[in-house]
């Protein structure tokens, strides 16, 4: 096909708001910020279920204190009912003696059931503890992801207002090409995956390196400046410039 040299030439200008925008898309897609806020929602995941692992537990361990507590104030109260007894001096001196000596086993089961209930108070005040310094964590972790996503918004704004801006021009230069050119230079984008015309110089493309037959140069130099030429290997249009510029 042919084309005014002109529009070859702003291929060029296509290609380079093509590629623009690419760059732009991939940076988009890539901004370090992204991977932060990801590391921060694992983090975040690991925390909650630590948080859930630290409440369950220190439930469980509260529920273990009120009965450690009952069984404790059950002793004494049945020790406070035989020491009454005893003081009133009622009851057959056999069974004064008897409880005399239940006394002595209550208060030999009060000292273990005290130090049991001691050491689940101090399993609960060391998972209260954790529940705390995992509540601290998460608000440090809140705080970090309110942050860093006001810096990814910040940061998806500038690049979608530039995004818009090259593909805005770039669909008004598109509007103002020879359509079956322009038809050309997509077809060859989308089979090389972005890259639909290359700069030619003499025999020399810019920006990436392809090698002509004998017989494609000769073509090259044979051609009328408005035929178009395409690449046989990778079918790039090639848009001929002048060698010295």
């Amino acid at each position: 096909m042919k084309a005014p040299v002109q529009d070859q030439r702003r291929l060029l200008d296509l290609q380079a708001l093509d590629t623009r925008a690419a760059r732009l898309a991939h940076e988009r897609r890539s901004l370090p910020v992204l991977a932060t806020l990801a590391e921060l929602e694992g983090r975040a995941a690991d925390l909650h279920r630590a948080q859930v692992e630290a409440r369950t537990e220190a439930g469980d361990a509260r529920r273990e204190l009120a009965r450690a507590e009952a069984d404790v104030e059950q002793v004494r109260n049945r020790a406070a009912r035989h020491r009454a007894q005893l003081d009133a001096g009622t009851g057959l001196s056999r069974e004064l003696v008897a409880l005399q000596k239940e006394l002595a086993q209550l208060a030999d089961r009060q000292a273990v059931l005290e130090e049991a209930q001691l050491e689940v108070m101090e399993r609960v005040e060391g998972l209260e503890a954790r529940e705390a310094a995992l509540a601290e964590q998460e608000r440090s972790i809140t705080a970090d992801v309110a942050h860093h996503t006001a810096v990814r918004d910040a940061e998806l704004s500038r690049l979608d207002a530039e995004l818009a801006q090259v593909r805005q021009a770039r669909d008004a230069l598109a509007a103002d090409l020879d359509a079956e050119l322009v038809a050309l230079y997509e077809h060859a984008r989308a089979r090389t995956g972005g890259l639909g015309a290359v700069a030619l110089r003499g025999h020399r493309t810019d920006g990436v390196q392809v090698e002509f037959t004998l017989s494609e140069l000769a073509a090259i130099d044979a051609a009328n400046p408005e035929e178009v030429l395409i690449s046989e290997d990778h079918g790039y249009v090639l848009v001929r410039l002048d060698p010295a510029g």
